[in-house]
C-alpha cells in the first residue's frame, strides 16, 4: 500500500485495482484486507485520508512518516517479486483463456443460430484436446519447449 501511495493518493478501490493489474491478475486482494490495513497505517501515523472534493470517496495519501517508511522498503514492489516466481507459461494460458472468453461472448451476442452451433463444436474439441494434453505423460521440463499445437 505504502509503495502505491507514493506514485499519488488513491482510493481503497484503486488500489486493489493497481494491485490487480500489476500482478498480472496472479494477486487479487480483498476489500476486507484492504480496508484493515489502510486502517492500521492510519493508527501509525503513515497515512492519512480525506474525502475528495466532488466524488466523497475517501483518498488516502502518504505522511511524512509514511513516506520514510515506504523508502525504507525492499526496492521491489511486491507484486514484482510475485511475477517473478510466476510462469510465462502460465501467464499466456489466462491470457488466452481471457480472449477465448472474449471471442465466446461476442458469438453468444452477435452470431446466428448456425454461428454459435459452429462455436459449441469449436468449445468442445478445444476441451477434448485440453484434456488430451493433461493425459500426455511428458516430462514437466518439456512444458517451455512446447511451440502450442496439438498432435
Amino acid at each position: 500500500m505504502l509503495t502505491l501511495l507514493t506514485e499519488r493518493p488513491m482510493h481503497g478501490y484503486e488500489m486493489i485495482q493497481e494491485i490487480a493489474e500489476r500482478s498480472g491478475g496472479f494477486w487479487r486482494v480483498s476489500p476486507g484486507s484492504v480496508y484493515p490495513t489502510l486502517q492500521l497505517l492510519a493508527d501509525e501515523g503513515l497515512i492519512i485520508s480525506g474525502e475528495e472534493s466532488g466524488s466523497g470517496k475517501r483518498l488516502f495519501s502518504l505522511t511524512d512518516a509514511g513516506r520514510s517508511a515506504a523508502e525504507k522498503q525492499d526496492a521491489t514492489p511486491p507484486w514484482e517479486q510475485l511475477a517473478d516466481d510466476i510462469d510465462p507459461n502460465e501467464v499466456g494460458l489466462r491470457e488466452a483463456a481471457g480472449l477465448l472468453i472474449t471471442a465466446v461472448t461476442q458469438v453468444s451476442q452477435a452470431a446466428s443460430s448456425e454461428q454459435k452451433a459452429q462455436a459449441v463444436k469449436a468449445l468442445n474439441e478445444a476441451r477434448q484436446r485440453l484434456y488430451l494434453i493433461l493425459a500426455q505423460s511428458a516430462d514437466p521440463g518439456d512444458a517451455n519447449e512446447s511451440d502450442g499445437s496439438a498432435e
